[in-house]
């Protein structure tokens, strides 16, 4: 296949052949792994509040487009192998774009073949494909933005803008955060141009396209008076010093260790190949991001997308390294590649048996694998404090749960011990129920009984949560107390539990 050729101003961009068997034997193979893994360990504590949230514009903590892709896929089948096959496609998408950067950057079949390889199987695209999760949506969204921005600017065709504006608006149902990549990549053309794209009429174009586009979701945010700015507080409060401390060194673990020298040849690649002066602005934005992540102090995971097209930079540059010496330079990619990929399928896919998983590190390293564990049981517990209530004070007992994880495993799973009903006061789902003033008793589950012996006139713990594999997550021994009697009633109450985050 020939090599494509556009027009940039006074040059030629040239366009290597697409290489379609590795891009799709990548694809096809990490959507088979992922299908394959779907029905292991349970469902994520995010996927248990996706689908018992109501379709509405928005909510507290998020836009609504993954909760009503949860809603959709879990109307097919209420079984995690149906919540998690748009996981699987979104990763599948998300290999091929990947590898399109690689080839927008002039990375030929070797290039874009090693970025499949590397890409595909990296330790937190695979974590975040294993579940459906906003930021599995976003394993799609920023690395496209980013490949419309290049071709945008490296074939000098502006109508690219366009598309860009066009995803950032449809991404903002899925999250505000897109926000933070654009500020980074504006960031970037005022320190190193070309500036002449903060004047050209496509750019404000696109800018105008996505606030058109996103606008239902802004009036949702500003007539509810910017909920995920007081989430996005709330998380930086609970999170700020961890992600301070850990967003840099996070780095050397997103992808795997050994694909560091890989995205690090991509940054300096950008900042310093003539070829790649036009957008070197991507490089740029780096540093901006990480400071905007560390500042915010939210998650640490949010230069992932554009870390991932450092990663499919940083491809061409080890590609053109390895054919401009001797061979032994393959053999070291290959083995570099090769050992990351089955350190993180290990980490990241569920390999270890269920039953093992908690004499082993593997839910130190993967936080998905820790909220996946232990649902079905914890209900189990949470219905055996319920069963040893005289049956009068059960009929009008609720079940209250401190987090929505908690909430989403009880609506999915109780009704086969008569719990048709669970109440939170956890971000949204405050908004969406209080207890009845015929509930005199509470089941509650959660930490804070200090909070609940001013709130109720008694609180008793009954039992704690066990997953029984030994797997140390934010469930492991939490009480689950019998409270009585709320002092002022439930309209004095509700407000004291509810919390973000």
């Amino acid at each position: 296949m020939a090599a494509a050729v556009e027009d940039r101003g006074a040059g030629r961009h040239i366009l290597p052949p697409i290489a379609w068997r590795p891009i799709l034997a990548a694809m096809v193979t990490v959507a088979a792994a992922l299908t394959l893994a779907s029905p292991t360990y349970g469902y994520h504590r995010d996927e248990l509040y996706f689908r018992m949230l109501p379709l509405q514009w928005g909510y507290v903590d998020q836009p609504p487009l993954t909760p009503l892709i949860a809603r959709m896929f879990s109307s097919i089948a209420d079984e995690t192998w149906a919540l998690h096959i748009p996981a699987t496609v979104l990763m599948a998408c998300s290999v091929a774009i990947v590898a399109l950067i690689t080839r927008e950057l002039g990375g030929g079949r070797r290039a874009q073949t090693l970025c499949v390889c590397a890409y595909a199987t990296s330790l937190l695209p695979l974590e975040f494909a294993r579940v459906l999760l906003t930021a599995t949506v976003d394993l799609v969204v920023w690395p496209a933005v980013i490949l419309f921005v290049l071709r945008a600017v490296l074939r000098n065709r502006p109508q690219w803008w366009l598309a860009v504006g066009l995803l950032v608006g449809i991404s903002m149902y899925n999250k505000l955060l897109i926000a933070l990549l654009l500020t980074s990549l504006l960031a970037g053309i005022v320190l190193v141009g070309p500036r002449r794209l903060l004047r050209s009429r496509w750019t404000w174009s696109a800018g105008a396209i996505a606030l058109i586009v996103g606008a239902p979701n802004l009036f949702y945010q500003a007539t509810h008076h910017w909920p995920q700015s007081t989430m996005g507080n709330a998380l930086a409060y609970n999170n700020a010093s961890n992600v301070r401390l850990l967003t840099v060194p996070i780095l050397l673990v997103m992808f795997g260790i050994p694909l560091v020298p890989i995205w690090a040849a991509g940054i300096s690649g950008l900042a310093r190949r003539p070829e790649w002066r036009p957008v070197r602005f991507v490089a740029a934005a780096v540093p901006v991001l990480l400071a905007l992540v560390i500042i915010g102090g939210s998650q640490f995971y949010y230069s992932l997308g554009l870390m991932t097209a450092m990663l499919a930079a940083g491809c061409v540059v080890v590609a053109d390294w390895i054919e401009a010496g001797p061979r032994s330079r393959l053999r070291w990619v290959v083995g570099g590649v090769t050992f990351n990929a089955l350190t993180s399928i290990i980490i990241a896919l569920p390999v270890v048996p269920l039953e093992h998983l908690g004499s082993t590190p593997v839910p130190t390293f993967n936080q998905i694998a820790q909220d996946q564990v232990g649902w079905p049981k914890h209900v189990k517990d949470i219905a055996g404090v319920r069963s040893s209530l005289p049956a009068d004070e059960r009929a009008t007992a609720v079940v209250i749960t401190e987090n929505y994880g908690e909430a989403g495993a009880v609506d999915r799973y109780g009704a086969q011990y008569g719990i048709t009903r669970v109440y939170s006061a956890q971000n949204e789902l405050y908004f969406q129920a209080r207890p009845p003033r015929s509930a005199t008793t509470a089941i509650v589950v959660g930490s804070y009984m200090a909070d609940l012996e001013k709130l109720f006139d008694s609180c008793v713990v009954a039992d704690r949560l066990d997953n029984g594999l030994g797997v140390p997550n934010q469930e492991q021994s939490i009480p689950i107390s019998i409270c009585r009697d709320p002092i002022g009633g439930w309209t004095r109450v509700w407000p004291a539990m509810q919390h973000y985050d």
